[in-house]
């Protein structure tokens, strides 16, 4: 009886398929960042170039409290975002690695903004960077790119540096670890490192403008109105010049109903603290007031609140529901 159990056991461990150790090479697509090469003959496991996205630039050690994952401090971005995904070559430390980055971001002007090592760079700062359930850091759809500092993850060191041009500044987050990758060992015992470069610009603006009348109607039907077109530097309530169009919209619809009163009501994402995001959100609303004030907008009218992220339209797991979190609304009093 023992023996057949046996049998049945190793059955099962031969039906088990071997974790995969195909060559690896660069992923179709993938190129480097003009601005930040790669260290000497690593190669690109994972590549994600967004025009505009939002990211989180790390400045302190990561966190995890009430089973969330955090940073004690960060600023949230916004612009062309590109991620890579390297495996460094074999029997090279995370040190060096780390050390040629230092210097080529230094030669090409950057300016360091926060970095750590091992046990200064808080609790699991790999989870928090990269490998943890839907981490807005991760480049999914393959399992080679997704489960990257997914073992054991040894010697991590992380960096995040700034480049100040007039044509927008450029944050870049460098994360080096040796590690173990549960979908291919021939990416195991080597050190995996994850770049992401934000090209601070501004979104371009040329179809979220909502007009007058369709705010009327909005308001008529639901009450309320979502509008996307009102743009803020990024961790600010400076309205953005290309809010324009839209703050001319909004006017018109107030100076076209006399008796129309409104509650401007600003809304962010999940990102950063409640108490931070609450005060955001109020100096956004009450920005937005005063810039409908100047176009000759009655102050009593118009009554600014912030309510931070605790109206979610969608889901803040990913981009595209943060972005539509994002948003100041105009609600009928």
């Amino acid at each position: 009886m023992l023996r057949t159990f046996f049998r049945m056991l190793m059955t099962l461990f031969i039906l088990i398929p071997a974790v995969s150790a195909a060559p690896l090479k660069d992923v179709a697509g993938s190129q480097d960042h003009p601005m930040v090469s790669r260290y000497a003959d690593s190669i690109v496991i994972g590549y994600k170039l967004d025009k505009f996205d939002e990211a989180e630039l790390v400045l302190g050690p990561a966190t995890y409290r009430d089973g969330k994952r955090g940073f004690e401090k960060s600023q949230i971005l916004q612009g062309q975002r590109t991620r890579l995904l390297y495996v460094a070559p074999k029997d090279r430390s995370s040190l060096e690695v780390m050390k040629n980055y230092e210097e080529a971001l230094a030669k090409a002007g950057f300016s360091t903004l926060y970095a750590c090592s091992r046990a200064q760079c808080g609790k699991q700062m790999a989870s928090a960077i990269y490998f943890s359930p839907q981490n807005p850091r991760q480049i999914t759809g393959k399992q080679l790119s997704e489960y990257a500092f997914s073992m054991k993850v040894d010697d991590d060191r992380l960096l995040t540096a700034k480049l100040a041009r007039p044509s927008g500044d450029v944050y870049v987050t460098v994360f080096a670890a040796m590690q173990e990758n549960a979908s291919n060992v021939d990416a195991s015992h080597r050190v995996a490192v994850f770049v992401e470069v934000v090209e601070v610009k501004p979104m371009q603006s040329n179809m979220v403008t909502v007009n007058a009348a369709a705010m009327q109607k909005g308001l008529s039907s639901e009450g309320k109105i979502a509008i996307y077109g009102i743009y803020f530097d990024s961790d600010k309530a400076d309205i953005k010049p290309e809010s324009r169009p839209q703050l001319d919209e909004m006017a018109a619809l107030l100076k076209n109903n006399a008796g129309l009163k409104v509650f401007i009501v600003g809304h962010t994402d999940n990102q950063g603290k409640l108490d931070y995001n609450l005060s955001l959100s109020q100096r956004r609303a009450e920005a937005v007031a005063k810039a409908l004030a100047q176009q000759g907008i009655p102050a009593q009218r118009m009554l600014a609140k912030g309510v931070a992220n605790l109206a979610p339209v969608s889901s803040n797991a990913s981009e595209d529901g943060r972005a539509k979190n994002r948003r100041v609304e105009l609600v009928e009093q």
